[in-house]
């Protein structure tokens, strides 16, 4: 009887785990894993990172986003796509590249 709930619960925490570390919800992450024990950890994998996406600034209140955000999460406002020089590379920013990045969309 505790068997099934060691395996359940080792999924639910390795998803989570997983989930985490791409930028998701380690809760939600949980749930899903526990639920769906080889289906979610398989849908955790090919979940897309949300670390690395490209960001973009509001132009009305200056929230950062995500650059495939279409309508600002703070203030409403419909965003189109920005200039090259206006987004921001996450990664290229932790490793100091942000300049260089920048330069090659022009």
């Amino acid at each position: 009887m505790l068997a099934p709930l060691i395996v359940f619960g080792s999924f639910g925490i390795a998803t989570a785990l997983i989930g985490r570390a791409k930028g998701g919800s380690v809760f939600i992450w949980f749930v899903i894993g526990t639920a769906l024990p080889g289906i979610g950890i398989l849908a955790v994998i090919m979940h897309r990172s949300e670390v690395d996406e490209p960001e973009r600034m509001c132009p009305r209140c200056g929230r950062v986003q995500k650059l495939y955000v279409q309508v600002c999460r703070g203030c409403g406002e419909d965003l189109y796509l920005p200039d090259p020089a206006e987004v921001r590379h996450p990664k290229a920013v932790r490793e100091g590249r942000q300049r260089q990045v920048s330069n090659e969309g022009l």
